[in-house]
């Protein structure tokens, strides 16, 4: 198939047109209509399609209220091919200017690799921490590789 243009945008192929529709079908069913998250599995499929074709590090930070309604997605951190300076203090500003009750954390592992690191792990700690001091809890932490993005929560590392 040929790529298709936008009168002023990037050349999009086929493949790249259904992400963005399935992005934007799946932005729709978490930030429109106001529900609360009940299920990982959207979360974590969100997260996929959004980190997962990323050629560096993107850590990232979907806020939700006390309903655990999504309230914002914002990628926080870039950094290379293997790693991202991330600072919990960004996150507890953005947690407080988004009024957010609860948090979800997610950065993709270019290499396709989705175990977390030992510095994974040791980051998460300090963000749940961190974030315990301004009653804000830190729901999941999703790294995103190639296949299944792996949960903190389900692996009981939080």
């Amino acid at each position: 198939m040929a790529p298709c243009t936008a009168a002023f945008g990037p050349v999009l192929s086929a493949e790249d047109m259904v992400i963005n529709q399935a992005l934007h079908i799946l932005e729709k069913r978490m930030f429109h209509r106001g529900e609360s998250l009940t299920s990982s599995i959207a979360v974590r499929e969100y997260l996929r399609m959004r980190l997962a074709a990323e050629p560096h590090e993107i850590f990232s930070a979907v806020f939700l209220d006390n309903q655990h309604r999504v309230i914002a997605f914002e990628p926080l951190f870039q950094g290379t091919i293997d790693s991202a300076s991330v600072y919990p203090r960004v996150i507890v500003h953005k947690a407080l200017e988004h009024r957010a009750a609860s948090l979800i954390i997610a950065h993709n592992h270019p290499s396709g690799v989705s175990e977390p690191s030992e510095a994974d792990k040791v980051l998460t700690r300090r963000i749940k921490e961190t974030l315990v001091l301004i009653d804000v809890r830190l729901l999941d932490h999703f790294v995103v590789g190639e296949g299944e993005p792996f949960s903190f929560a389900e692996a009981g590392l939080l």
